[in-house]
C-alpha cells in the first residue's frame, strides 16, 4: 500500500511538470533551452551512474548496456527519419518539427514512468527503507519528466490537449509500473540493460532535436543560460533529493 501511495505522489509531480510546461508555452524556446539541460543531467547524473552501479553490483559486462546506448541512440533517429520520409525536410539535418515525432517521443518517455514505477515496486520487495529512499529519488524527478514529456509534444506542434493527454498517461504509468511488480519479477541486469538503451534515446533527442530547435530562432545568452541551468537542476535533484 505504500508503494502504491508513494507512486501517485509521483503522478502528481509529473502532473505539476507537465502543466508548468503547458502554461509557459509562449516561451517555449525558453523552456526547450531548460529541457535540453534537465536531460543531460538526467543522463549524466542518474542513468549512466545507476547502470555502472548495477553493473558493479552485478557482474554484467558493461558493453552491453552501452551497446544498448546506442541502439536506443540509432533506432529513434531512424524512427524519426522513418516519419519524416514525406515531410519538406527529410533530407534536412536542420531543425524540423513533426506531431508524430513528438508522440514517439512522449511515449518512450511514458515507457521510462513505468519502469520508474517498477523501481518503486522492486525497492519495496527489499525492505520499506530502500523501497522509501527510491520512491523519494523517483518523485523528485518526475517532476521534470512531465516537463519533458509535454515540452516535446509542444515542440513538435501537437495541441495542448493532445500534449494534455500524453501528460495523463506519463502521469499515471509509475502507479501501473508499482501493480505490475506484485505479480511479476525483474533483475537488476535487464533493467541495466533497459535503461542503456533509454539513454541513448535521451541523449538523440536532447542533443539531435530539442537544443537545435531552441536555438533556431537565433542562439541567446539566455537560452544558453537555462540549459546550463537545467543540467545544474538535475545535479542538485540526483545529489540531495
Amino acid at each position: 500500500m505504500t508503494a502504491f501511495l508513494l507512486s501517485l505522489l509521483a503522478a502528481l509531480a509529473a502532473l505539476g511538470g507537465g502543466f508548468l510546461a503547458i502554461r509557459g508555452r509562449k516561451q517555449l524556446s525558453y523552456t526547450l533551452g531548460f529541457t535540453a539541460g534537465v536531460i543531460l543531467g538526467l543522463v549524466a547524473f542518474d542513468l549512466l551512474p545507476e547502470i555502472f552501479n548495477i553493473t558493479s553490483k552485478t557482474g554484467l559486462d558493461t558493453k552491453w548496456p552501452m551497446i544498448t546506448l546506442v541502439i536506443g541512440f540509432l533506432a529513434f533517429h531512424i524512427i524519426e527519419k522513418f516519419i519524416l520520409i514525406h515531410h519538406p525536410q527529410e533530407n534536412s539535418y536542420e531543425p524540423h518539427v513533426h506531431p508524430h515525432v513528438g508522440l514517439a517521443s512522449a511515449l518512450a518517455l511514458a515507457g521510462h514512468s513505468f519502469l520508474d514505477g517498477v523501481a518503486i515496486g522492486v525497492a519495496f520487495q527489499v525492505n520499506r527503507a530502500v523501497g522509501t529512499a527510491v520512491a523519494i529519488a523517483v518523485i523528485s524527478h518526475r517532476f521534470a519528466d512531465g516537463f519533458n514529456t509535454t515540452n516535446v509534444m509542444l515542440h513538435h506542434q501537437n495541441k495542448p490537449n493532445r500534449a494534455r493527454r500524453l501528460l495523463y498517461i506519463a502521469a499515471i504509468m509509475p502507479v501501473l509500473g508499482v501493480l505490475l511488480t506484485d505479480v511479476v519479477t525483474f533483475s537488476e541486469r535487464s533493467l541495466a540493460v533497459y535503461l542503456g538503451f533509454f539513454a541513448g534515446f535521451l541523449l538523440y533527442i536532447g542533443a539531435s532535436d530539442i537544443l537545435p530547435q531552441a536555438h533556431s530562432k537565433g542562439s541567446s545568452r539566455k537560452t544558453i543560460g537555462l540549459t546550463v541551468l537545467g543540467t545544474v537542476f538535475m545535479f542538485i535533484v540526483t545529489r540531495f533529493a
